[in-house]
Order: C-alpha cells, then structure tokens, then sequence
C-alpha cells in the first residue's frame, strides 16, 4: 500500500474524551496528512468505529493481524497518542507489548518514528509514583509530550482543556516538510 501524503497513525486509549478523536483526524487531514486509528481494545469502545473508518477511509487497527494478511495500513511516518491512558502511559514505558497498540509504540522507539502523546489522567492517577516515572522514561526515549494537565478524580474529566491539535504541533518540527 502506497500513499503520497505522511502517513500517522493515532493510537487511542480508553478514556472518556476518546469518542472525540474526530478533532484530531479532521486537523491532520487539514495538514494533508492521511490518517489511520489503532485504538487499544478498551478504547474500541469509546469511540464511534464506524464513523472514525469513513472519516479516514481506513480499518481501524485493534488487533493483531495473522501471519500472510495484507498489512492493512501503511507504515507511520509519525504516531501521535491521543488520550494516552495512565495504562499505556506506564506499560509502555516498561516496555509491555500485550497489545497491538503498545507492541506498536514500543516498536516504534527502535524504528524512529517520531512519536507524541498527550496524556488524559486524573490527578488521583497521576499521583502514583510509577507515572512520574514513565513520563521521564518515555521523554527520554524522544517521546513528545503534551502539556494537558490532570484532572480531579470523578468531575467528568477536563475535555474542554484536551488540546488534540497539540499532538500535530508537537510533531511538526520533527516531520519533514511536507509538499
């Protein structure tokens, strides 16, 4: 599978603002990029499947595929995480692959695509001292990192402080320019 536009994946956690991931398709394919959704196993059930495959024209990826089928999407040229879940923050940064979506991003680091997260976590979470400690993992290891702040616990979140278009400015001064 060939494509001229940058090809990012955007991988998407379970989280409640996920069903929201739209905003953050809509401004990359604004920025000509084509765009393809892995979404964890969870995070299949946040968001609107079918509405996500029309609006990139593309499977969403959940699983993995079986030896000999056609790749489905091509390869990254740019991954932004978004919501990145407290889960994945931290198996990701210990580096567990137990899902298609983290055996990506943990690939992703030895292939050296360029890769943002922006983290969508309750101040309660964030407070477990293992988060702290993938954060700095997964900034040291060239991850970007969103400036989203957390949340209180139980209050529906803080959706409208949730910058999707942050991942796309973070990625920008480390993608080649595109024509």
């Amino acid at each position: 599978m060939t494509t001229e536009k940058p090809f990012l994946y955007v991988v998407v956690c379970a989280a409640g603002i996920a069903g929201d991931v739209g905003r953050l398709i809509t401004a990359a394919r604004e920025l000509r990029w084509d765009v393809g959704v892995i979404a964890t196993p969870q995070g299949l059930g946040f968001i609107d499947a079918e509405a996500v495959e029309a609006q990139t024209g593309h499977p969403i990826r959940s699983a993995w595929r079986s030896p000999g089928d056609p790749r489905p999407l091509p390869p990254p040229d740019a991954i932004a995480v978004a919501p990145a879940t407290f889960n994945t923050i931290n198996k990701w940064a210990a580096g567990i692959a137990d899902t298609l979506a983290l055996g990506i991003l943990c690939e992703a680091y030895g292939l050296g695509i360029p890769t943002a997260a922006l983290p969508y976590v309750n101040a309660a979470m964030a407070s477990h001292p293992a988060y702290s400690r993938s954060l700095e993992q997964l900034r040291e290891m060239g991850v970007l990192m969103g400036s989203y702040r957390p949340h209180r616990p139980k209050a529906e979140g803080g959706a409208d402080r949730f910058r999707w278009e942050e991942a796309l400015e973070l990625l920008a001064p480390v993608i080649p320019a595109r024509r």
